[in-house]
Formats: structure tokens, C-alpha cells, sequence
């Protein structure tokens, strides 16, 4: 599937945390449109609604707050991904969120790793996905992912292991997503179109033996995170 660039609504007045989750959202491949306040961003929902992909509303905003931003927003798109980033964490609060309009909710202070998994469910669901990143997802250290052919060349010695459609696949979503963690759910979903228990059981052989096919080259490691998911470290 090609890639398309999605561009983000970001509502935040907190100085120091839009710079660095803008410049994070950025380097990952997205489009950002910044709002300090309300009103700001009440112009742009006004005027370029139709350009934003999702939009991330903090609840807390001068001029006009979140929960009355997404009213807007909902009532000119039914359909564009809402989502609250918030410190409150009351469960007033985030019923408020979603009886406004919102699709989801982060409370702060959050992982930038898990803003984006958050994300790209929603851009998932719309068929929308970040620019693909500044690198050859086939290009693993010191082996070669030749996904079409399922073939994984270890370039040193040049030996070739055919890989299943599975085992292929599974590489190359996590070469995708380098150095970040990816959900298990998200794995699942992606290429088993559900989770559950015993999918997830099968995930871990796949790892399991990946981690195996990958050894020849011991900087490359897929890191378990527990209770989340996997990290495929690999060096730049």
C-alpha cells in the first residue's frame, strides 16, 4: 500500500511540550499544523479543517477549551479522529471528552511512542499512513530483507534463508518501526486481523524464531517490552 503523509491539528499552549512532541511527530513523518489557544485554533478548524487528518486537542486551552473545539470540529466532520491530551484525569473529565465528540483520550504526561501508536490506529481505520520513514525497511545491519521473494540474505557471508509469508511480513512491520516500541495489538491486528490469546501465543514463536534468523549480527535485537509489546533496535 503507498504511503500518504498525514497532517495533524495540534492544540497546545504549553510552550515547552508542543516544541518537543512538534519536532518528535515531525521527525517520524508527519505534517504538523501548531495552535497555541483556542482561538488560533478555532481559525484553523474554520479555514483547513479539511486538510487535517486527526486532530490532538489539549482540554485546557485559553480563549476556548478542547471540549468546545472538538463541538465544532465535530459538527463540520462527523468522521476525522479526535483525540485528548489531558491532565485531568477524572473519569467526568474524560466522559465529557467523549460525549463532546472525542474519539480517545492520553493523559499527561505521556510517551511520544505512545501518542503515535494512539494515532496510528485512527489513520489505520481511515487508510492513512505517515510518510514512510528515511529508510530502507529491507535494510536490517548486516542482512537484506528482499520481501517480495520472503528471502533474508546475510550480506557477510552471503547466505540466503527463505522466510514463510508470515515470518516476512512480521520483519518487515518491525523494520517499519525500528527503534520504537509497536504494540502487540497493532502486530496482531495488522497481520492476523485480530487479537487474541492464542494469536498472541503464535506472535511469539514468530519472534522467537526471527531472533534466531537475525544472530549473526549482535547489534540487531528485538527487545520484548512486557506488557506492551516488541522494540526492533537497530543501528543507524
Amino acid at each position: 500500500m503507498s504511503t500518504t503523509q498525514a497532517h495533524l491539528l495540534y492544540v497546545e499552549d504549553d510552550e515547552s511540550l508542543s516544541f518537543v512532541t512538534r519536532d518528535q511527530l515531525e521527525h517520524y513523518g508527519f505534517t504538523i499544523t501548531h495552535c497555541p489557544d483556542g482561538p488560533s485554533a478555532q481559525d484553523a478548524i474554520d479555514n483547513q479543517l479539511a486538510r487535517f487528518d486527526c486532530c490532538l486537542l489539549d482540554i485546557m486551552l485559553p480563549g476556548i477549551d478542547g471540549f468546545q473545539l472538538a463541538e465544532q470540529i465535530r459538527a463540520k466532520d462527523e468522521h476525522i479522529p479526535i483525540l485528548f491530551l489531558t491532565a485531568k484525569s477524572m473519569k467526568e473529565d474524560r466522559l465529557k471528552g467523549l460525549r463532546t465528540g472525542g474519539d480517545d483520550y492520553i493523559t499527561k504526561p505521556f510517551s511520544v511512542e505512545e501518542l503515535i501508536l494512539r494515532i496510528e490506529v485512527f489513520l489505520r481505520r481511515n487508510r492513512i499512513r505517515p510518510v514512510a520513514p528515511a529508510f530502507d525497511p529491507e535494510k536490517l545491519g548486516q542482512y537484506q530483507l528482499r520481501l517480495s521473494e520472503q528471502m533474508l540474505h546475510h550480506l557477510p557471508t552471503e547466505e540466503e534463508r527463505r522466510l514463510t509469508q508470515r515470518e516476512a511480513e512480521l520483519l518487515h512491520l518491525l523494520s517499519q518501526n525500528r527503534n520504537q516500541i509497536l504494540e502487540r495489538g497493532i502486530i496482531l491486528e495488522r497481520l492476523w486481523g485480530k487479537n487474541d490469546y492464542f494469536l498472541g501465543r503464535s506472535l511469539d514463536v514468530f519472534i522467537s524464531r526471527l531472533r534466531k534468523y537475525l544472530k549473526k549480527d549482535e547489534r540487531l535485537n528485538i527487545e520484548n517490552i512486557h506488557g506492551v509489546g516488541f522494540s526492533f533496535q537497530v543501528p543507524d
